[in-house]
């Protein structure tokens, strides 16, 4: 029997140990059910403390000093390992000896890392917020070392020159680690290594001057009351005045939000619109100029044409071209939709204006003054029908007979504070344990204050015959594909499937029930409303969206652009003739172009399209169809990042994936 023959064999018998999820904020119900895949059934309490939650490797409640020693053994240990796999002889390379380590290493660290991190984003305590966040920069400064270590890599290198693959993951799993290395310029000679280390440097002082030059802003406009009609009093109450009256609106996304969603003036949503689009002038344009070009160098250091090249060859779209095809096929099919949309706005504003021209700083105000004639659709009202516990519950319902999984609470578990729940789950035919999962739903100080879902314990093989499963339903072999492991292009789509249950009338009633008597769920007549608000002027929004995807992807495509001109002539050309407004800058409002999603922001429309392709060919006539949910978790949920995103997408369509549900889907409740 060969090595690979025999790691394979003794990787097939392993058993699972357990993972464990942190879901933050109560829309985090959404996010747990499709991230997860999952459903409780709150029944069958235990009493147990979290060390005896089986797998558990989490470290709750750390104190500020433990998490930095924590910290310290981690970076102790991943050396020691690091510094074995460097010493191995070229010629005596086998996968148990450079691989399986390397791998081992990730899955094993992975909950004690996040034990040190993830308080940052919960506790009330200062002093371990501060530990928390000073862990995960010494961390992060570690593996960051250890991704250029030219030793590693050269052991690692002739492994994989070797060929010699234990299975087609471990294969993928090699690969990895060969770009992540090479993408730090390994592969490179010295100079260009050390040319690229100071590009690098360049572009995130740059990044981060950009942010911090938006952040800092503090421009503001002064306006009388009668400007600002429209707007709520309990609005004008939280603005600031000067002394002769009038109300100071900053240039803040609260403010301005406000402004241009309610505003009655058209005069003042032009102001207010114009100044946002000026924030920091010359400033950030030159510095997004600046970043552009170093971006270009980097890339051409690594082998590539441009930018884009560089970031979506790493991507599900792979290639630039495939990009502009994508957005411009999207735009194309939406043209007539978004034309019905925008006639209908300048109608309602010729009615209440005169004849004042349409301009993009009235879409927000007339968008939602369409949909309160259309829908008349009361929020605030419709909060009474959705008490916390009723949706929990419902949603665990739908999750559970969806996927086949069950649920159970672990009543007095450690956790981090009084308001979280820790649950159980169960795989509903064979009552395996999943995993576990803690709950936290509500705001408080000091807390991450947005909805999401952290991985505290990843899934992995390792040596001594255990599994850990990440996200419940993920079986990846190795801990960089699970849970969120996913290719960036696709790692949305889960969630954008799972969201389409919210705005079902089925959903909407078994969640919903008047918060006085909950057998009331709300009528058929809202739950219709609800849906078409959804998909109201949807193309006119998607084609915006499209505008800033496309600008970023030519930035980032071609050196030398003129970034004003670029913009000045896309307006137009994607919004239905609607002119860019005077003398703005399009760098201004663009911050995703200047550091996290540059070259890539066309993704979330990617993902929305394919989401919308299966939950229309394979959900939308069978919302609990069992047959099909598990289908969606054993060939989507399951494989994680370790297979590629067309093949998981045609192994569970039965075909190529398709754009067509998605333009339908835009079109579907036309105003």
């Amino acid at each position: 029997m060969t090595e690979s023959q025999g790691n394979s064999e003794k990787m097939s018998k392993q058993k699972r140990e357990r993972s464990l999820l942190a879901v933050s904020g109560a829309a985090a119900l959404l996010v747990l059910a499709v991230n997860l895949g999952i459903n409780a059934f709150n029944s069958h309490r235990k009493n147990r403390k979290n060390k005896d939650l089986q797998g558990s490797k989490v470290r709750v409640n750390l104190s500020a000093s433990e998490i930095l020693k924590l910290a310290d053994r981690i970076i102790t240990k991943s050396k020691e390992v690091h510094d074995a796999v460097a010493s191995i002889p070229l010629d005596k390379v086998t996968y148990m000896n450079v691989i399986s380590p390397l791998a081992e290493l990730e899955a094993q660290q992975f909950p004690l890392v996040q034990s040190c991190v993830f308080p940052k984003m919960v506790t009330t305590s200062d002093d371990v917020h501060k530990a928390s966040a000073e862990a995960e920069r010494r961390i992060d400064t570690h593996l960051l070392a250890c991704s250029k270590r030219e030793d590693v890599y050269r052991v690692v290198k002739a492994f994989a020159a070797r060929g010699e693959w234990v299975n087609a993951e471990a294969k993928n799993y090699t690969q990895a680690l060969m770009r992540d290395f090479e993408r730090n310029g390994l592969n490179l000679t010295l100079t260009k290594r050390e040319e690229m280390q100071r590009v690098r440097i360049q572009i995130d002082k740059l990044s981060l001057q950009y942010i911090q030059n938006l952040t800092e802003d503090s421009t503001f406009l002064l306006f009388a009351e009668t400007e600002l009609a429209g707007l709520p009093p309990e609005f004008l109450k939280s603005l600031d005045k000067v002394t002769d009256g009038k109300f100071k609106v900053t240039l803040k996304s609260h403010h301005v939000g406000a402004v241009l969603e309610l505003c009655e003036v058209g005069t003042t949503r032009r102001m207010v619109a114009v100044a946002y689009g000026k924030r920091c002038g010359e400033v950030n344009l030159s510095i997004l100029e600046d970043l552009v070009q170093l971006r270009h160098k980097f890339a051409r250091l690594l082998g590539y044409s441009s930018y884009a090249d560089c970031a979506v060859d790493l991507r599900m779209a792979k290639t630039p071209s495939k990009v502009f095809e994508f957005l411009e096929d999207i735009s194309n099919s939406l043209t007539d939709s978004a034309n019905m949309e925008l006639s209908m706005l300048k109608d309602l504003k010729r009615k209440e204006e005169g004849d004042h021209p349409f301009g993009i700083e009235d879409l927000l105000y007339y968008v939602k003054k369409a949909e309160a004639q259309q829908f008349n659709v009361d929020f605030g009202a419709l909060k009474q029908y959705f008490p916390v516990n009723l949706v929990l519950s419902g949603v665990f319902k739908i999750v559970q007979d969806l996927f086949g999984l069950r649920f159970e609470e672990i009543a007095d578990a450690e956790v981090w504070h009084s308001d979280v729940c820790v649950y159980s789950v169960f795989d509903l035919s064979s009552g395996e344990l999943l995993g576990h999962f803690y709950l936290d739903m509500y705001i408080r100080e000091g807390k991450y204050n947005n909805t999401c879902v952290v991985a505290l314990q990843n899934g992995a093989l390792s040596s001594n015959g255990s599994r850990q499963v990440q996200h419940i339903c993920n079986r990846a072999s190795f801990a960089r594909f699970s849970g969120l492991g996913f290719d960036q292009d696709f790692v949305e789509v889960p969630a954008l499937v799972l969201e389409n249950w919210c705005y079902e009338s089925f959903t909407l009633k078994l969640i919903s029930g008047f918060h006085q008597d909950i057998t009331k769920p709300i009528k058929d007549e809202m739950c219709k409303a609800i849906k078409r608000w959804r998909c109201s002027f949807s193309a006119l929004k998607m084609r915006q969206e499209i505008l800033y995807s496309l600008f970023d992807q030519i930035i980032h495509s071609a050196e030398n652009v003129d970034i004003v001109e670029l913009f000045k002539h896309l307006h137009p050309r994607i919004l239905l003739g609607l002119p860019m407004l005077e003398d703005v800058n399009p760098a201004s409002r663009f911050p995703c172009s200047a550091i996290g999603h540059e070259a890539a922001c066309y993704s979330r429309i990617w993902s929305e399209v394919f989401a919308a392709d299966i939950f229309a060919s394979k959900f939308h006539d069978s919302y609990l169809n069992q047959y099909v949910g598990m289908q969606f978790r054993n060939k989507v949920l399951a494989p994680g990042g370790a297979k590629e995103p067309i093949e998981v997408l045609t192994s569970f369509l039965g075909r190529e994936p398709s754009t067509q549900a998605f333009i339908d889907s835009k079109s579907q409740y036309r105003l």
